[in-house]
């Protein structure tokens, strides 16, 4: 079955969908985007993913497409007509077409909405996970705002690269005063060897990771003991554990820092254990796809 895709108002066959030359995406990364997970048919931390894409929307004063309530039928649409049983919903927003300028055009334009969602292989991450990936550090070189989910994801791709080309699967940034803010696509972590389980405080340095949020929750369920600071590179090389957070991979133990073996190389029973129960205390939608 081909993919579909929602773009401004029309579901389209997604080897057509296509916005405007001069959309504002395109031509200044002028939008925003969520990522939510769809998990057995049901779209995971939904309420969560949008209260942080109008956040998102407000700090860059870009009005939203539509209600809340059309943008879920949209996405859990696009899901359905897709048949994502367990994969994800891609969802942007950018300020939409204008004559090309730097300043908001005024009036204002329509806000341009694209929904897309792909299945994911899910015993692939399973396997993944079991195994354990590798990491890099790197220093930061983003804008100063990556607690919104901006499309603007050079410096993200180029580490990604960099870190595919090392070998590893993540990288991690690291600020001026040599602490982790988070990777280019997750958040990071890390069990120390005293049992406390340690990630940066969500504030403007970082993106505040639903999935984060969930593992929190899960944390507080299991009296399991979290600390919201910061921590440098050797404290994460030296620590019992270490793991990463998304919507897209979940839970998945870190093994190695910059080619060194954190703990004893091997995926940690605390990241194994979050991952597995995560979905307890996650948020689930009404069933999107029934059956197998």
């Amino acid at each position: 079955m081909s993919r579909i895709a929602y773009v401004n108002g029309r579901y389209v066959p997604h080897r057509d969908a296509m916005v405007h030359v001069e959309d504002r995406g395109y031509q200044f990364a002028d939008g925003v985007y969520e990522v939510c997970e769809v998990h057995e048919g049901r779209l995971v931390d939904e309420t969560r993913h949008l209260d942080r894409l109008d956040r998102s929307l407000r700090e860059l004063r870009i009005a939203s497409p539509m209600g809340r309530a059309q943008l879920t039928t949209v996405m859990r649409e696009t899901v359905a007509r897709n048949r994502v049983r367990n994969g994800l919903v891609y969802v942007q927003v950018t300020r939409g077409v204008a004559r090309r300028d730097h300043p908001f055009p005024d009036p204002a334009p329509r806000p341009a909405l694209v929904v897309t969602a792909k299945w994911t292989d899910r015993s692939g991450l399973d396997k993944l996970a079991a195994r354990g990936i590798g990491v890099i550090t790197v220093p930061e070189n983003r804008w100063a705002r990556p607690d919104i989910k901006s499309i603007g994801l050079l410096p993200n791709v180029l580490v990604k690269q960099q870190a595919r080309e090392a070998g590893a699967r993540e990288a991690w940034y690291v600020d001026r005063d040599g602490m982790v803010t988070e990777g280019g696509s997750s958040n990071a972590w890390i069990v120390t060897t005293d049992g406390r389980i340690v990630t940066r405080r969500a504030d403007n340095a970082i993106l505040k990771g639903v999935t984060r949020a969930g593992v929190i929750d899960l944390l507080g369920r299991r009296n399991l003991q979290l600390e919201e600071r910061a921590f440098t590179v050797a404290e994460a090389k030296a620590a019992s554990e270490a793991f990463i957070t998304s919507a897209s991979n979940l839970v998945v133990p870190v093994v190695t820092i910059d080619g060194e073996k954190v703990g004893d190389g091997t995926p940690g029973p605390v990241a194994l254990s979050l991952r597995a129960g995560l979905h307890e205390v996650t948020e689930m939608s009404r069933p999107v796809i029934h059956g197998g």
